[in-house]
């Protein structure tokens, strides 16, 4: 059974209408455990953790993109060498 969860209130939820009038309503939607389901519609981000996130984003992407250059670099060097079955690679 799915529970909207906002602040201190908890409902629980009996169908999708309802599920979707409480995200409409700013209620997240968990499951029994207490694991997210769903976020609320027009759920905010705070601005800090969001440029936090940001910044971590384009660190990663960064990182990708030398990553996939090390890769390529590495192909080309493979495909110019004979393979030699006698040399046990």
């Amino acid at each position: 059974m799915l529970r909207a969860v906002k602040e201190n209130r908890e409902y629980n939820i009996a169908n999708d209408v309802e599920k979707e009038t409480y995200r409409a309503r700013g209620f997240d939607i968990v499951d029994e455990k207490g694991n997210l389901k769903e976020h609320a519609i027009g759920k905010k981000v705070p601005l800090e953790e969001f440029e936090t996130l940001k910044a971590e984003r384009d660190k990663l992407a960064a990182e990708n993109k030398e990553l996939k250059k090390q890769i390529k670099e590495l192909k080309k060097g493979d495909s110019g060498k004979e393979n030699d079955p006698g040399k046990g690679e």
